[in-house]
């Protein structure tokens, strides 16, 4: 069964998808709205990651994927990118659990296009990840937005987000909410 469309769609149903080199020109398209050099939450895209060449994506790639394997080295997390009629309209990552000295982090990080905001994509996809975490057996997941970023917030708060502080952090100052999984 297809997954329910987001609030304002037609035809088309955005599905969440685990990152592919399938999906490399798509996602160049969504990554230059990001312009260069700005950080897209969701993706897990390290400035060490060369995703400028075939060769370097399809490593990034690998590297995203490994990380959800639950016999792999290293952090657990499960990428997904948020995908409509083939274009990559945004990513969203579930930390299995946050690395302890980055709580400013927490469990979901996600980020949509520019030209695909306003439509409810990050409260979709954040609520399917959810699904997702309680599969994994977690009860509360951590939910960390910038302080001015008012429509995470909205979002967050949503689907049950309950404000538990305002803190500074290496990214600045961040509201930090706590979300029950049902």
């Amino acid at each position: 069964m297809p997954p329910a469309a987001a609030p304002g769609y037609g035809a088309t149903v955005p599905e969440l998808v685990p990152p592919t080199v399938a999906l490399e020109a798509a996602w160049r398209t969504a990554s230059e709205e990001w312009w260069p050099g700005r950080h897209e939450d969701g993706f897990g895209l390290l400035p060490s990651d060369d995703v400028a060449s075939p060769r370097g994506f399809a490593a990034w790639v690998a590297r995203l994927l490994a990380e959800e394997d639950p016999a792999g080295a290293g952090p657990r997390c499960t990428y997904r990118w948020v995908v409509e009629g083939g274009e990559v309209l945004g990513g969203i990552a579930l930390r299995h659990s946050p690395p302890a000295d980055q709580d400013h982090l927490g469990h979901v990080g996600y980020g949509i296009r520019p030209s695909a905001r306003g439509r409810g994509l990050a409260g979709w996809a954040l609520g399917r990840m959810l699904g997702e975490a309680r599969r994994l057996g977690l009860e509360q997941v951590l939910v960390v937005c910038s302080e001015e970023n008012l429509a995470s917030a909205r979002t967050v708060e949503r689907l049950g987000g309950r404000l538990l502080e305002v803190v500074e952090t290496p990214l600045g100052r961040a509201r930090r909410y706590s979300v029950g999984i049902s």
